[in-house]
């Protein structure tokens, strides 16, 4: 089923985002588990990542998207970056996702690795975009930024190029993780008036552990407001605490965005189905059954 469907049907759509664990063995042995237990959650789809350079991780991406699909029978949407692919290399993964009935995909630019080389086809996501969806039989997602791309000069220009986007073919479209929920709303406000009126999903991460709090705020680009701040300064040295005070903050953040009207929610779970069903049981009385 095409995810874009899945708007059609209910007010808020609710997705999980997983990875491709590095670790040799791992994606049987703990990912997997992972996902039957999210199954439980009854998300309309869940997303997985996809590795910078290609080769291998593409591959694991395709088999975990293929595990969702067919054998959890949940819908899965793999992502695609094109920075470091060719043309050939795209296409190989849309063949072998074609294989596993894999039907929606998320394209991406993606992150540059300095050790790699840079890839000419496709300069843009919105080049991507607009290849895949000429290649017929997938549903395309976008990724957005509220607080606008870290690379582009502002917001409106950001809002701008999102359009183009649109225009090769996306769907709808997916947030970068974000802990105001005005960035948002004001965002969402500036890409109506830009005409774009695809639905959008609002990216929320639970800040859960110390870890995250130097590697995932640390390097976003994300706002971080005085009640967010409040939280990290209070509990980053009590983990236990910050588990509780990160999953609270999480789900507060998305019932106002529920109740907001938010076409959908994507929750990043760090492929962690405890915090996951946490932050569920906060918002279910909230989601509309899956269709």
């Amino acid at each position: 089923m095409f995810i874009s469907e899945m708007f059609q049907k209910k007010p808020c759509v609710f997705s999980i985002e997983v990875f491709p664990p590095k670790k040799e063995g791992a994606v049987q042995a703990v990912l997997y588990p992972a996902l039957e237990a999210m199954r439980g959650l009854c998300p309309d789809f869940i997303s997985v990542t996809y590795g910078a350079g290609g080769g291998a991780a593409g591959q694991s991406t395709a088999q975990i998207a293929s595990y969702i699909k067919n054998e959890l029978g949940v819908e899965a949407l793999a992502h695609l970056t094109c920075v470091h692919s060719s043309r050939a290399r795209i296409e190989a993964a849309l063949a072998a996702l074609r294989a596993a009935r894999v039907e929606n995909v998320l394209a991406l630019r993606g992150d540059e690795n300095p050790a790699l080389p840079r890839e000419t086809d496709f300069a843009y996501a919105s080049d991507l975009t607009a290849a895949i969806t000429a290649s017929g039989g997938f549903d395309v997602a976008g990724a957005c930024y509220p607080e606008g791309h870290f690379e582009s000069p502002s917001l409106k220009q950001d809002v701008e190029n999102l359009r183009h986007k649109v225009e090769a073919g996306a769907t709808h479209l997916i947030t970068q993780l974000f802990f105001d929920n005005g960035c948002y709303y004001r965002f969402l406000n500036m890409a109506r008036k830009a005409g774009i009126t695809v639905p959008v999903q609002a990216g929320v991460m639970p800040i859960v552990t110390s870890r995250q709090i130097e590697r995932t705020v640390a390097l976003s680009s994300a706002s971080l407001p005085p009640k967010f701040t409040k939280m990290i300064s209070k509990y980053s040295d009590d983990a236990e605490a910050l588990l509780d005070a990160g999953i609270e903050y999480a789900v507060e953040q998305l019932r106002d965005l529920i109740i907001g009207g938010a076409d959908g929610i994507h929750l990043y779970a760090m492929n962690n189905a405890q915090v996951a069903r946490r932050v569920y049981d906060g918002i279910r009385d909230l989601l509309p059954e899956r269709a």
